[in-house]
This record gives structure tokens, C-alpha cells and sequence, in this order.
């Protein structure tokens, strides 16, 4: 009976030792962590701010490189930290929705980076652009001079 017992707290030692290795393996490296994944701009503006923020952390042991971020349309543009941010270090990846676009928004932005909790991360944004107020005059977007 002793020897069993002796077997079995082996064996539980064993397999701690083991949790703790694979668990080391798992945090080393760069690790990003976002502040919010997800941004509602609500009801806005037809031509209103667009732009919102992702703030991040490298919460990992090596540089975080982020590689490229890309929206999933040309109405959504992301600009990232093209040096590496440190352990420790806060980044931040800054999204412009261009507001001219009336109706619903529900749209991604892929983070590509060398983090090993999550190499491929999705940001979404989301809210709703109102119509043009009555009786104003379109937004002129093609760079031709207006005869107001």
C-alpha cells in the first residue's frame, strides 16, 4: 500500500513539474493584450470623428513586432507601431472610419504581429451614421472648387 501511494505522489509530482514547464512555454515570448477589443461609436455624425483607438500591452517577455494591421474595406483604416514595443510597453493601433458612409457599421481590422498568444487578432468596430442633415449641401469629395 505504501508503495502505491508512494507511486501516486510520484506521479503527482510528475505531472506538476510537467504544468509548470508547458505553462512557462506558454508566456514566454512577446504576448499582446488589449485595453478593449471592441469600439462603439453609437449613433454619429454623417462627416463626424471617425477615429477611435486600440490600446495594447506587451505583457510577454520578447519584443512585440506587429507586422501589418489592414481594415476589412477601404472605408476603415488602421496605422500601428511599425518599431517593436518592449515587454512591458504600450502601443497603441489607431482606426479612421470614413463617417461619409450612411447606415450601419460593423466592420475588422486584422492585427498580424509575432505574438504568441495571439498572432492573428481581430478588432471590430461597430456604431451607426446618420444621414446627411436636411438642406445641407453634399460633402464635395472629388477636390474640385466649389462656387458657393
Amino acid at each position: 500500500m505504501k508503495k502505491g501511494l508512494f507511486t501516486m505522489m510520484l506521479a503527482f509530482v510528475a505531472a506538476v513539474g510537467l504544468n509548470k514547464a508547458v505553462a512557462q512555454e506558454v508566456v514566454s515570448g512577446a504576448k499582446i493584450e488589449f485595453a478593449k477589443e471592441v469600439h462603439d461609436y453609437g449613433n454619429i455624425k454623417n462627416g463626424g470623428n471617425g477615429t477611435c483607438t486600440f490600446v495594447f500591452t506587451n505583457t510577454g517577455t520578447a519584443d512585440l513586432v506587429i507586422e501589418s494591421a489592414k481594415g476589412s474595406c477601404g472605408c476603415t483604416v488602421p496605422e500601428w507601431p511599425k518599431e517593436p514595443i518592449a515587454p512591458g510597453a504600450k502601443g497603441e493601433i489607431i482606426v479612421k472610419y470614413d463617417t461619409k458612409r450612411t447606415g450601419a457599421i460593423n466592420k475588422q481590422v486584422t492585427i498580424i504581429s509575432n505574438a504568441g498568444n495571439e498572432p492573428t487578432k481581430v478588432l471590430k468596430i461597430k456604431g451607426n451614421v446618420a444621414p446627411p442633415a436636411e438642406g445641407a449641401s453634399p460633402i464635395n469629395t472629388t477636390g474640385a472648387p466649389t462656387n458657393n
